[in-house]
């Protein structure tokens, strides 16, 4: 039996005032960790915000582990955990009351892994949520989601405000679930350089729309940083997988998908003195979200 995706977006639109996510097509492999990386204002909370059932989508569908988010809302967020800035546990004092509360409505919860945590991650059941860091408010929600072993774990920024060690010890337990059992983390954030390190595959989204995905190894080495000459200004408008950047008389500055347009579509098209060179994850997401 095939194992469904761990989360499939088809054809996903919704819309408000100011902005519109979609129409979106999105498929996160289930016992991967992909990287979901996009400026400020691109749509990435607003997908997770749907993931989870805040408001419902205008158009298309969501399915978590096989699941339908809305129809069966339960099961996926008895399957799925999340993890976001704007999570508060202030309310419990202590974090042993919040792990205690937790744990009631978690039957996979662990006990000795939660304890493990708590050392690698350098917080006490003691510890007073009120008095935690912004880091150490992130550790406490990555703790929670953690501890009960869920097959698919949504972080939202989870490195913002904790230290390097920290920071290792966060990868090495996403790395280990994934290897070890089969897990699928889905990860949202600005640490480009995390990504590339850690991430199997990576979606770039700006102003509501992928505008890359792959394997990050794949997405990376197919494309590449392009100068040329040309006369005809025409010729390169609009062409699908060119990201032209900016052009000076007849030099012109862009990035090519090189699936969808190879090296030798610039040249017929009228290129000549085609120069190109590799990029990081860093540079080819500052390029096509300029």
């Amino acid at each position: 039996m095939n194992t469904p995706p761990a989360l499939e977006v088809s054809a996903l639109e919704k819309h408000y005032p100011r902005f519109a996510l979609g129409p979106l097509d999105l498929i996160v492999p289930s016992g991967s960790i992909y990287g979901l990386i996009g400026p400020n204002g691109a749509g990435k909370t607003t997908l997770i915000d749907q993931i989870f059932g805040m408001g419902s989508p205008d158009a298309g569908t969501i399915r978590v582990c096989g699941l339908d988010h809305e129809h069966d809302e339960v099961a996926v967020k008895s399957c799925a955990a999340y993890v976001g800035p704007d999570l508060s546990f202030v309310a419990w004092g202590k974090i042993t009351n919040a792990i205690r509360f937790t744990r009631g409505f978690r039957p996979t919860w662990d006990d000795a892994y939660c304890a493990r945590l708590m050392r690698d991650f350098g917080i006490s059941a003691n510890d007073r949520i009120g008095t935690l860091s912004f880091g150490g408010r992130t550790k406490l929600a990555l703790l929670l989601a953690l501890a009960w072993h869920p097959q698919v774990l949504v972080l939202d920024e989870p490195t913002t405000g904790i230290d390097a060690h920290t920071k290792k010890a966060v990868f090495v337990e996403l790395l280990g679930i994934v290897r070890d059992e089969a897990r699928t983390v889905f990860i949202s954030s600005h640490q480009l350089s995390d990504l590339e390190r850690f991430a199997d595959h990576v979606g770039v989204l700006h102003k509501g729309r992928l505008v890359a995905e792959g394997a990050t190894g794949e997405l990376v080495e197919r494309h590449l940083q392009a100068e040329w000459e040309a006369e005809n200004a025409g010729a390169f408008a609009h062409v699908p997988g060119l990201t032209l950047q900016e052009h000076e008389g007849p030099r012109w500055r862009g990035v090519l998908d090189t699936m969808t347009c190879p090296l030798e579509s610039l040249q017929r098209r009228g290129a000549r003195d085609v120069r190109t060179q590799a990029l990081t994850l860093e540079e080819l997401f500052l390029a096509l979200t300029k």
